[in-house]
């Protein structure tokens, strides 16, 4: 998991979320409908990017995300976080 406490955080793990997937900014660009140049400018500013779209780049990644309380023990400090699915998770 990945706490996301500040927004420039996401930059960095969204790179290395499509990179250890092994793809190119034009491969994921590809999978999301949009040109490499588009990409580009989400990943290099997320902050800019509307809600909708980030979970659109998520979902092409098969990384889902999480949000929760300071109370939530699970995530032991609350934030929002990123994690990759179990491998097998059913529908």
């Amino acid at each position: 998991m990945y706490p996301i406490r500040i927004i420039s955080q996401l930059r960095p793990i969204l790179q290395g979320f499509r990179k250890s997937r092994g793809l190119t900014q034009a491969q994921l660009a590809a999978r999301l409908g949009v040109s490499q140049q588009t990409y580009a400018r989400l990943e290099a500013n997320p902050a800019r990017v509307s809600v909708e779209r980030l979970h659109a780049v998520l979902q092409a990644l098969d990384v889902e995300m999480l949000l929760s309380t300071d109370g939530d023990e699970d995530y032991r400090g609350g934030g929002s976080m990123l994690r990759q699915p179990p491998p097998s998770e059913p529908w």
